[in-house]
């Protein structure tokens, strides 16, 4: 949207006012006994009191009303929103998904909230340890509405339609292409301008964070001048039919009503923001001798665990670069993995499997499950020429790998009625190649 303004940086201390109230943020201090314009201080905490200087994460809002005057919150449903992993009994087969369907909007107004569904995940909310994986499909913007996660944080992957996002620290405009993430706690509401679907990823007790970039040193993957945070803006409108706030807490949906706008901040500052970014922006690290790198070598962000080196998720990316490996078979190798890898397409083809993997659709690996290149991508890489070339070019696929063991829900077996039971044929043309007379070549 023409107009709206970022700040550059990832977890940089910001500070934003709206320009119409210039001098807004109190000086030298967070909380005086008066706040300019007469102003509520209000604090926004992403961590613990007492966490390191280098993980404290907090933001300071100064808004017309706190967010405290509001009715009771009350139970509403959920739709197909659900922590609960049990419903169905594990399915340990490789699952792919065709593109989700979204409500046609002659036919029913379906918005964010509403359009949520969630495919699978693992772990507890209450424990605050966990993850979740939801697809959101929708056709409609909010109206005198808003969402907050009190579970965790949302990264969003925009796959068709671009999503205004507004947020009590300012405006973004997520496009295709692009990832935001909307932090534990912070209220946000979602416009459309078309039908619209995109990913979810929503981890539990952890935020997400650039990954250490070990002998790669200083320079190279998601660099963080490229993630965007909004500036201040602020609406003063009192909402006389009510203003509904749906709460995301322990895995359950709660509304309650209030008479004005929760976008009444004026200004903030701090560190704990909302933020996005631009993956055509990724600066790509890739084997230029031979073999193939493993996939963490794209990884935008992390949402790390308490064990070193291993990640409740990260969000990875497979975007256009060139392939210049001699000697090697140049697409994913064939794999089983500790881990569990969910992934999606926003557009293109994805290099292992050019047919029936698409757009708007998305495949699940769940852990020490067998998963790889099917037998077209085998036979041609196996014997092409190779020479320096364009991989993924026009095409951006993703993956959510977390450590956990993720439990699909019932919509994502059953009831969206978009699993792809025929998957597991793309292998069963793969044939053997063994030759015991084999004899290396002479030299």
């Amino acid at each position: 949207m023409a107009g709206l303004k970022y700040m550059s940086g990832f977890g940089n201390e910001f500070a934003s006012e709206d320009s119409r109230c210039p001098g807004s943020l109190p000086e030298g201090q967070n909380n005086t006994q008066v706040c300019p314009y007469g102003l509520y201080a209000e604090q926004l905490s992403g961590s613990a009191f007492t966490c390191p200087r280098s993980t404290n994460k907090r933001s300071w809002l100064y808004r017309i009303l706190p967010s405290v005057r509001h009715k009771p919150f009350t139970p509403m449903s959920c739709g197909d929103l659900t922590e609960n992993w049990n419903e169905v009994e594990p399915d340990p087969n490789q699952l792919r998904w065709k593109p989700f369907n979204i409500p046609k909007s002659s036919e029913k107004k379906v918005d964010f909230i509403s359009g949520l569904h969630t495919v699978c995940g693992a772990g507890d909310s209450k424990s605050r340890n966990g993850i979740a994986i939801h697809m959101y499909t929708c056709n409609t913007s909010m109206i005198d509405k808003c969402f907050q996660n009190a579970d965790g944080d949302f990264l969003i992957v925009p796959q068709q339609g671009e999503i205004l996002i507004t947020t009590e620290f300012g405006k973004m405009m997520v496009e295709p292409n692009e990832i935001c993430v909307i932090q534990q706690g912070m209220r946000f509401s979602v416009d459309v301008f078309r039908e619209t679907r995109g990913y979810i990823l929503e981890v539990f007790g952890a935020h997400f964070e650039l990954p250490d970039l070990g002998p790669i040193w200083a320079n190279g993957l998601a660099n963080p001048r490229d993630f965007q945070t909004p500036v201040a803006w602020y609406e003063d409108r009192t909402v006389a039919t009510g203003y509904t706030i749906v709460n995301k807490y322990q895995g359950k949906l709660f509304s309650c009503q209030q008479d004005f706008s929760p976008f009444n901040v004026v200004a903030w500052h701090g560190n704990y923001t909302p933020y996005k970014y631009n993956l055509e922006n990724f600066m790509v690290i890739n084997c230029v001798a031979f073999d193939h790198a493993d996939p963490s070598i794209f990884t935008v962000l992390t949402a790390k665990s308490t064990r070193p080196g291993v990640a409740i998720a990260d969000f990875v990316i497979f975007p256009p670069r060139w392939g210049v490996a001699d000697h090697t078979f140049r697409p994913p190798y064939y794999h089983r993995n500790c881990m569990s890898e969910f992934m999606g397409l926003i557009k293109g083809h994805y290099e292992a499997k050019e047919e029936g993997f698409q757009p708007g659709g998305a495949s699940l690996h769940s852990i020490m499950t067998p998963h790889g290149p099917d037998v077209d991508c085998f036979e041609k890489n196996s014997t092409a020429v190779l020479k320096p070339e364009r991989v993924a070019e026009g095409t951006m696929a993703f993956m959510f790998e977390s450590s956990f063991s993720m439990a699909v829900t019932k919509w994502g077996l059953d009831t969206c009625h978009r699993l792809d039971k025929s998957y597991y044929k793309c292998w069963e043309a793969l044939k053997s190649h063994f030759n015991p007379n084999w004899k290396p070549s002479s030299k």
